[in-house]
C-alpha cells in the first residue's frame, strides 16, 4: 500500500476550497490560471493525500437520503469487520447544500459539477486507492440519467465495484447509455435481488455472469420480539400499530393504505397507522406540502384521521429502528413493479415484523416461503383483507414475524461486511511476483503465422481467419524476424521471405502506396492503406535494409524503400511521419550517404518541430492537442533525428516531450501505466488509463533506448525496465499480460482485467519489446 503523500501531486494549479464553516473538509476545485485552460485538469492537492485501499463513493450522513445512510452503514460495517482497512469516503452533495458531512468524509463531489467529478478521479488515482466502490442511483450525480458519474469512472485506474441500487427492466436511452458504460467499466456489479441479477444477465444489459455479485441489503442486528417496549417509548401502548416509512412522495402508494383503513378500523378500532418521513425534498421544491395535505384530506373524508399518526420529519437511523420495532405490521404499498430494492423492507424483516407488501421485485424475493404477505398493486380491498386477517390471528402473525427474523440473520451488517470484503479482496489490484527477465519463446508467434503471413487476430489463442492479414502486422513481423537470435532457427529463415513477400505484394504501383488489408483468401480489400500503415511499412523496410539477415533481403528492402519513399511526402499524420523517420534513420545507419532517407528524416523533424511549436504549452509540451496511440514514437523519432543529423533542436524537443510523457505514464504507485485508448479524441486532457495496449509499452521501451543512446543518462534504462515489467504484472491490475514460455501476449488491460485475445499486434509488441530489452545496456 502506498505511503501517505505530503508533497503536492501537481501538474497544474488547483486549490482545496474550504467547505462550509465548521465542516473541517474541502472541495476539490480547479484554479483558473491566465491563458488557455485544459478541459481536463490534473489537480494539485495542497494538503496531505491519505493513501487508502478503498475509495467509497456515495451519499453520506448526515445527508438525508437512503443512499447516504446506506453508504455510511457500509463504511461502519467495513471498519468494524476490518479495523485496519483504509477507506476514503467521497460524498456526493448538491451544489447548494451546506450540510457538513461526518468526519469520515475525506472529499466531496458536487453534483452537476463536471470539474468536481474530474478532480475526485485524479485525487483517487493520486491516493493509491486499490479499489473504488461506487453506490449508483440515477438521480444522485446530475446530468441525463446521472451521466455525470461517467466523468469520474472513466478516469480512475483502480478496479471498480458498482452497487446498482436500481436496475430498470426497460431503460430509456439515457439510462441505457449510463448502464452500458458502467457495466463495461466495472470489475464487479453488486445487486441486492435475484431479479436485478437476472436483468443484468439479460440481452438488455448483457453483463457477464462472473461480473455480478448478489449481496442482500445490510440490516441491523437487534433482539426479536420487543414491540411492547418500543410502543411504550412512542406512547403507542395498547394500539395495534401499522407502519410505513420513507420520504413522502406519490410513488410510495400510501393512498391505497389510507383507503383500506375504514374496513380495517371497523373490526379493529385500536389500529393506528403511522406514516413516518418528511416529504421528499424534490417534491417540496415543486409543490410544497400539497401531496401530504391531499393525503390528510382523504383521511378526513374517510373519517380515519384519528387512526393515522404522522411523523413529518427525517427520522435518524436509530430512531427509525426503534419505530420499526414498535410496529406489529410493516406495510410497503409501492404502486408499481419497478421498485428495485427497499432498505426499510429489509430492516422490517430483520427486526421481525409481519410484512404486507405489493409484489415489487424485492418484496417478492424477500417475502417468499411464507415470510410475508403479498397483495396486488393499488388494491385497497386486498390490503384491508390481509391486514385484518393478521390482526385476527396473533399466532399466525407471530409465526410470520419469526420466519422474517430468522431470514434476516443472513443479512445483518457483519454478514454484509464479510461478503463485501470477499468481493473487495477478489477485485483489488494483485501484487504480481512474476519475473520480467525470463527468456521468451516463439510458439505464440508461430501459432498465428502461415505461408501467407501473420494473421491479424485471435479469439483467445485460436487464430481468427475471418479478419485475414494486414501489412501493419507483417511489416512489424519482418522487423522481429530480423532481430530474433539464432535460437529461432529454422523458423527465422523460413518466415523472413514470407513476411517480405507480403510487404512486396502490398505495394500498389498504380496508387503509389501500400495496401493494408488482405482477406484470408489472399484478396486485397483496398487499393491504398492508411498513412500509418504506409509509414510503418517504410519503417520496417528501413530496419530490414540495416538488419536483414541476408544480403539479398537487405538489397530488396532498400530498393522497395526507395520506390515507396515519395509517399512519405504527402503524410498528414504525425505518426506516419514519425514511422517514416524511424525507417529513414535505420537506412542511414546502413548507408550514411542515402539522400532520400536523409531528406525524410530532416523534413520530418522540421514538420514535427513545427507541430510542437504550434501546440506546445507550459503544461503540454507535445505535438498534438491529445494523446492517442504509439505516442512514444513521436519523441523517439525526434531523438533519433537529433542524433543522426546532429540537430540540437530536434534532440531537445524529443527529450522534453519524452520526459513529459513518461511522467504521465508512471502511476503514483510507481508502475508503468500506458496511455489508454480511451484518451483518443480528448483535447488537452490528462491520459485516461484504459484500454492499455502492448504496443504502447514497446514504443516506450524503444524511445527510452533512443534517449539513452543519445544522452547516456541512467534514467532511461530504468524507465524502459519499468515499462517492460508491465508485461509481467507491473501494471494497474497486477496481471501478467505476456507469457515468456510461449512468447504470446494478451491484447491488453481493460477496466475489468485482461483482454484475453492474443492478436498479432500484441504478440509482436511483446516479442519486439523483449528484443529491445535484450539489447539495452544493463
Amino acid at each position: 500500500m502506498a505511503m501517505p503523500m505530503s508533497a503536492p501531486v501537481s501538474l497544474r494549479q488547483s486549490a482545496l476550497i474550504p467547505a462550509p464553516a465548521g465542516s473541517g473538509q474541502f472541495i476539490l476545485k480547479p484554479v483558473t490560471a491566465p491563458g488557455p485552460q485544459t478541459s481536463d485538469t490534473v489537480f494539485a492537492v495542497s494538503e496531505p493525500v491519505k493513501a487508502g485501499i478503498i475509495a467509497l463513493i456515495g451519499g453520506f450522513t448526515p445527508r438525508r437520503c437512503g443512499i447516504a445512510t446506506f453508504t455510511a452503514d457500509i463504511y461502519a460495517s467495513l471498519k468494524t469487520a476490518a479495523p485496519g482497512l483504509d477507506v476514503d469516503v467521497y460524498a456526493l452533495t448538491p451544489a447548494l447544500d451546506h450540510t457538513p458531512f461526518d468526519a469520515a468524509v475525506s472529499g466531496m463531489i458536487v453534483a452537476e459539477d463536471r470539474a468536481s467529478f474530474i478532480a475526485a478521479a485524479h485525487r483517487i488515482n493520486a491516493s493509491g486507492a486499490e479499489m473504488v466502490w461506487l453506490q449508483h442511483e440515477f438521480g444522485l450525480f446530475g446530468g441525463p440519467a446521472g451521466d455525470m458519474i461517467l466523468e469520474l469512472v472513466e478516469r480512475i485506474a483502480a478496479p471498480l465495484i458498482v452497487t446498482l441500487h436500481t436496475v430498470i427492466p426497460d431503460p430509456d436511452p439515457a439510462q441505457m447509455k449510463v448502464m452500458r458504460r458502467l457495466i463495461a467499466r466495472a470489475a464487479k456489479l453488486i445487486v441486492m435481488s435475484e431479479r436485478a441479477r437476472l436483468l443484468l444477465l439479460s440481452t438488455t444489459y448483457g453483463a457477464a455472469r462472473e461480473q455480478i455479485e448478489l449481496i442482500p441489503h445490510g440490516v441491523p442486528d437487534r433482539p426479536f420480539g420487543r414491540s411492547d417496549v418500543f410502543k411504550a417509548k412512542f406512547d403507542f401502548t395498547g394500539r395495534q400499530l401499522l407502519l410505513t416509512f420513507g420520504l413522502l412522495s406519490p410513488g410510495k402508494g400510501i393512498e391505497a393504505v389510507i383507503n383500506a383503513l375504514p374496513a380495517i378500523v371497523a373490526d379493529h378500532p385500536d389500529v393506528l397507522y403511522c406514516i413516518a418521513g418528511a416529504t421528499h425534498p424534490n417534491l417540496i421544491e415543486r409543490e410544497g406540502e400539497a401531496y401530504r395535505e391531499g393525503l390528510q384530506q382523504i383521511a378526513a373524508f374517510l373519517g380515519v384521521e384519528r387512526h393515522i399518526h404522522w411523523i413529518d420529519a427525517f427520522v435518524e437511523t436509530g430512531e427509525l429502528l426503534d419505530l420499526i420495532e414498535a410496529a406489529d405490521i410493516y406495510v410497503t404499498p409501492y404502486p408499481g413493479a419497478a421498485q428495485s430494492t427497499s432498505g426499510t423492507l429489509s430492516y422490517a424483516m430483520a427486526l421481525g415484523k409481519a410484512v404486507v407488501s405489493t409484489p415489487y421485485a424485492h418484496a417478492v424475493e424477500l417475502l417468499a416461503d411464507d415470510r410475508g404477505v403479498l397483495v396486488p398493486f393499488n388494491d385497497s380491498a386486498a390490503i384491508a383483507r390481509e391486514i385484518g386477517a393478521l390482526l385476527d390471528d396473533p399466532e399466525r402473525t407471530r409465526a410470520l414475524q419469526a420466519r422474517a427474523y430468522d431470514h434476516g440473520r443472513a443479512m445483518i451488517w457483519p454478514e454484509f461486511a464479510a461478503r463485501s470484503l470477499d468481493v473487495i479482496r477478489s477485485t483489488c489490484r494483485k501484487h504480481a511476483t512474476t519475473s520480467a527477465n525470463k527468456p521468451v519463446g516463439i510458439d505464440g508467434l508461430l501459432r498465428i503465422c502461415d505461408d501467407t503471413g501473420i494473421l491479424q487476430h485471435s479469439i483467445h489463442d485460436v487464430p481468427d481467419r475471418a479478419h485475414g492479414y494486414c501489412v501493419d502486422d507483417n511489416a512489424r513481423a519482418l522487423m522481429l524476424i530480423n532481430r530474433l537470435g539464432a535460437g529461432a532457427e529454422p523458423h527465422r529463415s523460413r518466415l523472413a521471405p514470407v513476411f517480405a513477400g507480403f510487404v512486396q505484394s502490398a505495394w500498389n504501383e498504380e496508387a503509389g502506396n501500400f495496401r493494408n488489408f488482405m482477406s484470408f483468401g489472399r484478396n486485397w480489400l483496398e487499393d491504398k492503406g492508411s498513412e500509418d500503415s504506409c509509414g510503418r511499412t517504410l519503417w520496417a523496410l528501413g530496419a530490414t535494409a540495416h538488419e536483414g539477415k541476408s544480403e539479398g533481403l537487405r538489397r530488396w528492402a532498400r530498393g522497395l524503400f526507395e520506390t515507396a519513399a515519395p509517399s512519405a511526402a504527402g503524410f498528414g499524420s504525425p505518426r506516419a511521419t514519425a514511422f517514416a523517420m524511424l525507417g529513414a534513420d535505420y537506412l542511414l545507419a546502413a548507408d550514411p550517404a542515402h539522400e532520400t532517407a536523409r531528406s525524410i528524416l530532416s523534413n520530418g523533424a522540421d514538420r514535427l518541430l513545427s507541430l510542437f511549436g504550434q501546440v506546445r504549452r507550459a503544461d503540454w509540451p507535445w505535438f498534438e492537442t491529445m494523446l492517442a496511440y504509439d505516442n512514444c514514437r513521436l519523441p523517439e523519432a525526434m531523438i533519433r533525428a537529433g542524433k543522426r543529423l546532429t540537430r540540437s533542436d530536434a534532440m531537445a524537443c524529443g527529450i522534453e516531450a519524452l520526459h513529459w510523457l513518461i511522467a504521465r505514464q508512471t502511476s503514483p504507485a510507481g508502475h508503468f501505466r500506458p496511455v489508454g485508448s480511451d484518451s483518443f479524441g480528448h483535447d488537452f486532457e490528462a491520459p485516461r488509463p484504459f484500454d492499455q495496449q502492448p504496443v504502447e509499452v514497446w514504443a516506450a521501451i524503444d524511445a527510452c533506448a533512443a534517449a539513452f543512446d543519445a544522452t547516456g543518462e541512467a534514467i532511461w534504462p530504468r524507465h524502459a525496465r519499468l515499462a517492460y515489467a508491465w508485461f509481467a504484472g507491473g501494471n494497474d491490475r497486477g496481471l501478467a499480460v505476456g507469457d515468456p514460455l510461449t512468447g504470446t501476449c494478451r491484447d491488453g488491460i481493460n477496466p475489468r482485467g485482461l483482454n484475453l485475445n492474443e492478436g498479432a499486434e500484441s504478440v509482436l509488441a511483446f516479442q519486439l519489446a523483449s528484443c529491445a530489452m535484450r539489447d539495452l545496456p544493463q
